[in-house]
């Protein structure tokens, strides 16, 4: 049972939040609810190690719930919220990454007497599909063979040295790719196994085919049993995998007929020379011809011969926020530097990104006690807010014209994105989620039964922080449940 609050803090709070202010922690002590406790207990985790927030969203009442709401915590991924909805505020949902292509030179008999530039400047979703319509508005041109360069200009993104393991050692991983302003497919390959019974082996197909590396077609399969899925819970680890040589991808395992067909997408291992060999591979599979080479480069001054548009920002969000896709995060975290300096200043930098959004914190919402931000994705050790920050930003979002967008790029609980799995009242809230070694958060909107919506933040910071889900379920229960005693 939740302590009653006293009417002389009712009374301070309720004017507190209609001055637009949030209550101070100090002010609002109540208890957590008991179901909350209950599963805190459970899961190890001291209530001191945690910060909650629940109040209306549009601001106009006291907190229902704020436990250590001052205190700045790392959020992980709740992180994105601040860059996204920045990004919605500053650029708007309708922006479009382009993405220009010039072709220098004359075309005699298809055969392009020059050589073909691509600059990058920032597209999150520059995709295989869009890259092979790239390459198709190339022989839609008449061209077949290129006789020059195809150049790529990335400059405008700086170009960090980057180690994808540093994180979390595991560099294969495609969320560990580095921001790119040409990033092309994330830096991955997609690998294919579809069985072939008649011919007793698993076939490969990979995506893009990388120039330079070679790629095991097929892999034996082993006999496994018609509708038995344990080997395919590891599947990867039966095939075993070498990628150790970067000019080789190799199996000298065996893939299990039972599994049917399987996608295993992987951050090739040497991701400076990614573009160029997804480029060529691309670019011969389709019967085009190269004599020159793959390199880097700046594009011309002239205007481009055509361009490749991204989805809208809107769109993107989407991915970003339900998907929790780290790197399309850390696109639109430089694109927002790169927006706000000047041309002649380029290439955007993390320290660019960082000002333009401390600048719009302090315009947009709050005069001071901008939050800690590293790279905008919240892959990070060094990211730090508080749940009175970010209820801040999602109370500014819902009287925001953005909010719509800002919402519906939410994983909605029980249904889909990272939240698909939980066990909370399905369809109850849009919240994005936060996940690192020690890092549990959550932070969005609550659809109460008594139709009101509600601002809900969690962040836990602990040893045991992965154990605390069903804890965070609950709290979402409890702030549904508000036409009902608690």
């Amino acid at each position: 049972m939740q302590a009653p609050m006293s009417l002389t803090r009712l009374v301070l709070c309720t004017l507190l939040c209609l001055s637009g202010s949030l209550c101070s922690v100090s002010v609002l002590a109540q208890a957590l609810p008991s179901s909350v406790q209950t599963a805190l207990k459970r899961a190890q985790v001291p209530t001191d190690a945690v910060a909650l927030l629940v109040m209306d969203a549009d601001g106009r009442t006291a907190p229902r719930l704020s436990h250590r709401a001052n205190q700045a915590m790392n959020p992980a991924s709740v992180m994105k919220l601040v860059t996204t909805f920045a990004a919605l505020d500053l650029l708007g949902p309708a922006y479009t990454w382009r993405t220009p292509v010039w072709v220098n030179g004359p075309v005699v008999n298809g055969v392009l007497q020059g050589s073909v530039f691509i600059q990058g400047k920032g597209d999150p979703k520059l995709v295989l599909e869009k890259i092979w319509l790239l390459l198709r508005r190339l022989q839609g041109l008449g061209i077949h063979t290129i006789a020059g360069d195809i150049v790529l200009d990335s400059s405008a993104f700086e170009m960090l040295a980057t180690d994808p393991a540093q994180f979390d050692g595991e560099p294969l991983r495609p969320y560990n790719a580095a921001a790119d302003a040409l990033l092309i497919n994330f830096k991955s390959v997609v690998m294919t196994f579809a069985p072939d019974l008649l011919a007793n082996i698993a076939r490969v197909q990979f995506d893009p085919p990388l120039w330079g590396v070679q790629l095991q077609t097929s892999v034996p399969l082993s006999p496994g049993k018609p509708g038995v899925t344990e080997a395919c819970n590891d599947y990867r680890g039966g095939l075993k995998a070498d990628f150790s040589d970067l000019t080789r991808i190799r199996f000298n395992g065996s893939y299990a007929a039972s599994c049917g067909e399987k996608v295993w997408p992987i951050a090739y291992a040497d991701p400076g020379s990614y573009n160029a060999r997804a480029i060529e591979g691309l670019w011969r599979s389709m019967g085009g011809l190269l004599t020159g080479t793959v390199r880097t480069g700046n594009a011309p001054q002239e205007p481009a011969t055509f361009e490749i548009i991204s989805p809208t920002l809107a769109e993107v969000i989407r991915d970003v926020n339900k998907f929790s896709n780290n790197v399309m995060a850390q696109q639109v975290f430089l694109t927002l530097g790169l927006a706000a300096i000047p041309a002649n200043e380029r290439p955007a930098t993390t320290e660019s990104a960082r000002e333009a959004v401390r600048q719009w914190w302090l315009r947009r919402i709050s005069a001071s006690d901008p939050p800690s931000l590293d790279n905008g994705s919240g892959l990070s050790r060094h990211n730090r807010i508080s749940a009175q920050q970010l209820g801040q930003l999602l109370q500014v979002a819902y009287a925001s014209p953005m909010m719509p967008e800002l919402m519906s790029s939410l994983p909605l609980v029980g249904v889909d994105g990272t939240l698909k799995r939980s066990q909370a009242s399905s369809a109850s809230a849009h919240l994005k989620t936060g996940s690192l070694r020690e890092v549990t958060a959550l932070a969005g909107f609550v659809h109460a039964a008594s139709g009101k919506r509600y601002v809900l933040v969690a962040i836990v910071n602990h040893p045991n922080a992965g154990a605390v889900r069903p804890a965070l379920d609950a709290l979402i229960d409890w702030a549904v449940r508000d036409n009902q005693a608690q």
